[in-house]
């Protein structure tokens, strides 16, 4: 039996970096708070203490493709970002498909605020962050791994 590791993913942007986290046993994501960008730049302090309380074994970053297939604007950006990742924090980083994982984040949200689950209101980090959820899950399933 392979033992449990925790994942870290992430939802790549220039403004904010949506976050969440997971684990190969029960392959659930959460949603965490997100984190700012300056000027297009990751806080890599912010990013480093997630990485530290969390202790993951795996990294996963949001590739944006547009619905066509084809690469989106920022998929060279997120995979400097992933590099970076690999490079500061020595973890394996694997790249997902994050398809429409915005719309289905939103949505979600969108429905558990009308169902009443969820009361305050929802800002673009928590979309972002619930679409890292989303991509973690994508990975956790084993669906939608890039070069």
């Amino acid at each position: 039996m392979t033992p449990a590791h925790t994942v870290l993913a992430f939802d790549f942007g220039l403004k904010r970096i949506g976050i969440a986290s997971g684990d190969t046993l029960t392959k659930s994501a959460a949603p965490r708070p997100a984190i700012a960008c300056e000027r297009g730049t990751p806080d890599w302090m912010a990013l480093e203490g997630e990485v530290r309380a969390l202790a993951p074994a795996v990294l996963v970053v949001g590739a944006p493709y547009n619905a066509d297939g084809r690469e989106g604007t920022l998929l060279p950006a997120a995979r400097r970002f992933a590099a970076e990742l690999e490079r500061r924090f020595a973890l394996p980083v694997y790249l997902v498909d994050e398809r429409f994982s915005s719309l289905e984040a939103n949505e979600a949200l969108r429905q558990r605020r009308a169902s009443g689950t969820r009361r305050r209101r929802v800002t673009r980090g928590d979309i972002d962050s619930a679409a890292a959820a989303v991509i973690l899950g994508r990975f956790l399933q084993g669906e939608g791994r890039t070069a």
